[in-house]
């Protein structure tokens, strides 16, 4: 039996996002087969204007609709303080706990020699040039990426850029309440916020 063009078509585009293999790119496209057509347009819009109606910050590169960002744009929070997290739901999962105010930097991936990700391919180069030139106020820098191996080499080599180019700076390292291989992203909210209170210097 030959399966639709269109049919194999999507299942092939599911195939392609991460953590769906063929039997599950197979359901879905199924699944979508009953859905009736308004559901199916509106989904595709939502899924043609997710580029187009998103910007990422050009001071911390979170995504948001305008930039400078709604949180950098917060004359609330506290701007002598920025966590370093490798991806916007990492800012999304700390600011559900509400136990963070400060500011962030998102470098959008980590240091991963094995897939040829180098700190040029992250933006590392962004931060420094950001501490620099703009955040001379920032005190602290809270390297909370991921306490996998690539999260503790990403944060190693931000951590000795940072004291060579501004030793005046705390540098602190996201701890307690996070086991080691997990990711900020499915952590609790009191995992996280212990994990925040728990930072030891670097």
């Amino acid at each position: 039996m030959t399966i639709p063009k269109a049919i194999q078509n999507l299942i092939e585009s599911f195939e392609k996002l991460p953590g769906v293999g063929p039997k599950t790119a197979q359901r879905l496209t199924f699944y979508l087969l009953h859905v009736p057509q308004g559901e199916l347009e509106k989904f595709a819009s939502s899924l043609e204007n997710l580029k187009k109606n998103t910007i990422l910050c050009s001071n911390c590169f979170m995504i948001d609709e305008k930039d400078p960002c709604s949180i950098c744009e917060d004359k609330q929070r506290d701007h002598s303080t920025l966590c370093v997290v490798e991806q916007p739901l990492d800012v999304l999962a700390l600011e559900k706990g509400r136990g963070y105010k400060g500011m962030y930097h998102v470098l959008h991936g980590r240091i991963d020699p094995l897939n040829n990700i180098g700190p040029d391919e992250i933006f590392v180069n962004q931060l420094l040039l950001r501490l620099k030139q703009k955040d001379r106020q920032v005190k602290e820098i809270i390297l909370a990426t991921n306490p996998t191996m690539e999260g503790e080499a990403t944060a190693m080599y931000i951590a000795k850029q940072l004291k060579m180019q501004s030793p005046e700076i705390k540098i602190t390292r996201i701890g307690r309440g996070l086991p080691v291989g997990a990711d900020l992203e499915y952590a609790d909210d009191t995992t996280l916020q212990r994990a925040m209170e728990g930072r030891s210097q670097y």
